[in-house]
Parts: C-alpha cells; structure tokens; sequence
C-alpha cells in the first residue's frame, strides 16, 4: 500500500501532542515476534492511542472507533462514550464539546495510522482492511476493553478482534500472534509480555476465550511485577479514584469487604 499523504495540520498536532505529552520507555522488545502481530493492550485513556501511534515500534495502524472518523458521527460518539456519566448539571458543556472537537478528531483519525472499527455491519470494512495491513507486514494495535472491569488492572476484553486469526490463517495458512502490552503512565513505561499463538486446530469459541483471559492475564501479571502504582483505568473517572496495583488477592479481599 502506498503511504498516505498526511495534512500538514495534523503533522504539527502530532509533533505537539509528541513534545507535551509523557515520553514512554519501551521494555520487552524481545517479546515482539518478527513477523506480523496483534498487540493487544489496556486502553489507559488518551495515553493508549498516543502510544500506539508515536511509540509502536516497526510498521503499525491502530483500531480506532470508526466513528471518531465521520464528521457526521463524532459529536454522538464522543458524548455518549466520553461524558454521558458526567454529573447531569455540566452535560450541556460536554454536549458543546462534543460538537467542538468534531473537526479535530475526524482531522486527527484520517490522518494518523489508523483501521476504522465499527460495531455494526461495517465490522468486515475492520476486518479486510486489518488483513490487508498485516499483508504488508504491519503491527496491528488493539484496545479492546469495555465497561466491565475484569480486576483492578484492565477491564473485560471485548473478544471479536480475536476473529483476526481465523481470517489471518485462513488467507495465509499461518498461525497469527496476540502480544500483551501494559501501559504504565505513572512509570512512564510501556511493557510486551509473552506472545499468545493462534491455534488453528482448536475450536474457535475456545481460542477466543483462552486468547482474551490469556492476553487480559498477561496484562496484569506485567503491571504486578512492577513497583506499586497508579493504575490508569479504562472508565474516564477522577484520579482520586484510580486503583492501585495491589496485588489481586488484596483486591479480591476489598472487594468483599464493600
């Protein structure tokens, strides 16, 4: 595929979310097969898409919500999914904002690395145009959390990015890889975990189970093996009410207790 021309906007907005925004280290480098991949990791608000875009290494696009790319499609997306929880006194600013930052999402999201991902029909548009991309030997980035929390690190997997394999064996004969990644803000740093290798022989419902719990899995054991900290969690709520990476069993243990 031939490079897209990007809009020389967009190139200064990237160069200044780059200056202003955390510089991630890298570690486990060697857990990144060389060959194409998914990487799957914890959403972590804005710092997800950012480092999928300025710090993935090699040839990569990132899954990003089809409609952050339509200019007709953001201010609904953008209000519901950001700030529909917001106390309801300030909705009609979030309601404003939503409208506001339209033309900088659909200027950002055209132009950066990105696959539209959609929840509807057009889900085979995220499908051939991903197997297209890891044709040409790219990196997939995948963020694929939702609303229900899994632990006190990452939140339940939606699991149809998983259906990536299937197509991916299917077109080349080959095995496709899921790498976890942790997203650590508060360190600064960003870590690949043990790749997760497709089983083609295996009944698919049973891959995309052990997959997601294997990927989501991995995620966490990278955040425990780290110095306690912040925990940059997928619902966009206060700081005061991010978790810490405690260990699960502590977790577990609150949980009960409230």
């Amino acid at each position: 595929m031939k490079e897209k021309k990007t809009n020389p906007a967009y190139r200064v907005i990237r160069w200044l979310v780059w200056l202003f925004s955390p510089k991630f280290r890298v570690e486990g480098l060697e857990n990144l097969p060389d060959e194409p991949c998914v990487i799957v990791g914890n959403h972590c608000h804005m710092y997800g898409p950012i480092f999928g875009e300025l710090y993935t290494p090699g040839k990569h696009h990132v899954w990003c919500i089809g409609e952050m790319m339509k200019k007709e499609e953001v201010a609904d997306y953008a209000f519901q999914d950001f700030w529909s929880g917001k106390p309801r006194w300030s909705l009609w600013f979030y309601r404003l904002l939503s409208h506001l930052i339209t033309p900088l999402a659909v200027l950002i999201f055209n132009n950066a690395h990105t696959i539209p991902v959609y929840h509807d029909a057009r889900l085979t548009r995220t499908y051939r145009e991903s197997m297209d991309r890891l044709d040409e030997g790219s990196r997939i980035v995948i963020f694929p959390e939702c609303a229900k929390r899994h632990n006190n690190i990452v939140h339940e997997f939606q699991n149809h990015f998983v259906a990536l394999a299937r197509f991916y064996h299917k077109r080349t004969g080959k095995a496709l890889c899921f790498v976890p990644m942790y997203l650590a803000p508060a360190l600064k740093t960003a870590y690949f975990g043990k790749p997760l290798r497709y089983d083609p022989d295996a009944p698919f419902a049973q891959e995309q189970t052990r997959i997601c719990e294997g990927l989501m899995d991995g995620i966490t054991a990278l955040a425990l093996s780290l110095p306690e900290h912040r925990v940059v969690p997928y619902p966009n709520v206060s700081k005061k009410h991010y978790p810490r990476s405690k260990p699960l069993e502590v977790f577990a243990n609150e949980k009960t207790a409230s």
